[in-house]
């Protein structure tokens, strides 16, 4: 790309909690990393816990295009460009598109300046588009899928300001956990942890999300999430086709993909009562009906339906079936998804890789997400599309939840 031209420069401000929260070391990191340079023209470093840090940079680079390539970066890093302008907007071409240089979101609080006021974007999600509505003056977030002709959206890097999830100079309820997930945590005190945090979202009566994949059923952990749904920790669950239908297949015949729950041996003819259970599911009507006509008597569908707790099922390819209450357009299933994750004052993501990166992508970096699986992967591929937030707890589920349910008395 050439070499960095002194007279091709950004000047560029950032404001924060910036050494605690690794926020300036990121930034320099970045520039470095896209080929740029730069200088600081102030460093302003607060001393106190409660005191912010100020810094002025200029930033080096080889090109207008390098250059705005790495402002985009750093844009998304919580650096704004000292010469303030409005941001740009371009016409939709098409509905479901979004115009070319489109802004991307990111999960953090994002301000818009436009007519020459900033304009806080309302529900931080990542991977949206930026609306301006003209008569209003409001600047939302929405998906590819609700785009429409004409409509403007922000394109470029001009004019933003995104907000990054700080980190405080105090001891966090969960700052030792912080760090690289590990199988080594000491779980009785990440599990105590993790229902301080539900006792606090629930008094502050936030919403709790909890994602979880059919391995919840197949590790006899479906009864210990149920007592969290019984005790008022569960607010609404995310899960497939899967978990429901194996949950029913549990409460109908004692099975779990034909594996009995009491002696863990497979059981003859039990490859077919996943079947026999969404064909039993699909004769009442729905999960509800199934529940109100005494179908099903027990198990984590049963606790969902008599409690009043909403269930969000998404389909895939996969499913057999599937159950009536499965959602099996996509998009449907985002659109019924996206209002609680924007509530949500705490997500539980219970072994369930794909469901709990989708969930990933819809919630606000503020969100405290704990993800806790048996293999580490899952942890790392949430953070690598963007949901650093989380808090990975590798563990087998079913023990987990069990000590969960105990500490919370449910």
């Amino acid at each position: 790309m050439g070499e960095i031209q002194r007279h091709i420069y950004q000047d560029v401000l950032l404001e924060g909690h910036l050494i605690d929260s690794n926020i300036l070391s990121r930034i320099m990191g970045n520039v470095m990393e896209l080929g740029g340079d730069f200088e600081f023209l102030t460093l302003d470093i607060g001393r106190q816990n409660t005191d912010p840090s100020r810094v002025r940079m200029r930033v080096f680079g080889k090109s207008a295009d390098h250059m705005q390539q790495m402002l985009a970066r750093l844009t998304s890093l919580g650096a704004s460009p000292e010469d303030l302008q409005d941001a740009q907007l371009a016409p939709s071409p098409a509905d479901g598109v979004f115009p070319e240089n489109f802004y991307s979101t990111t999960n953090l609080v994002t301000a818009v300046h436009l007519e020459g006021q900033w304009r806080t974007v309302p529900n931080a999600e990542m991977d949206l588009g930026l609306r301006y509505n003209p008569a209003t003056g409001e600047v939302r977030g929405v998906a590819i899928s609700d785009a429409r002709k004409g409509d403007l959206f922000v394109v470029g890097n001009q004019g933003l300001r995104v907000t990054q999830q700080e980190r405080p100079r105090e001891i966090a309820d969960f700052e030792f956990m912080n760090s690289t997930a590990s199988s080594e945590k000491p779980k009785a005190q990440v599990i105590r942890q993790v229902a301080n945090i539900l006792r606090e979202v629930k008094a502050a009566e936030e919403a709790v999300i909890v994602v979880c994949g059919p391995a919840i059923v197949h590790t006899g952990a479906s009864e210990d999430l149920a007592r969290l749904v019984r005790g008022g920790y569960v607010s609404v669950l995310f899960g497939g086709n899967a978990v429901a239908t194996h949950d029913v297949e549990r409460a109908l015949y004692g099975t779990s993909l034909g594996i009995d729950m009491q002696t863990g041996l497979p059981v003859p003819g039990g490859h077919e009562h996943h079947l026999r259970a969404i064909n039993r599911i699909r004769l009442a009507g729905s999960l509800m009906a199934a529940v109100e006509q005494g179908v099903v008597s027990e198990g984590l569908m049963h606790a969902l339906v008599t409690n009043n707790v909403p269930f969000v099922l998404a389909g895939s390819i996969r499913d057999d079936g599937p159950l009536p209450d499965v959602i099996t357009d996509t998009v449907v299933a985002q659109e019924a998804m996206r209002p609680w994750c924007q509530k949500a004052g705490a997500c539980l993501m219970l072994s369930t890789m794909l469901h709990s990166i989708a969930t990933g992508n819809m919630l606000p970096a503020a969100v405290t997400t704990v993800c806790v699986d048996i293999n580490p992967a899952v942890v790392t591929k949430l953070s690598d599309r963007g949901s650093f937030q989380t808090i990975g707890i590798i563990t087998d589920v079913g023990l987990f939840l069990k000590q969960l349910a105990d500490e919370l008395n449910c």
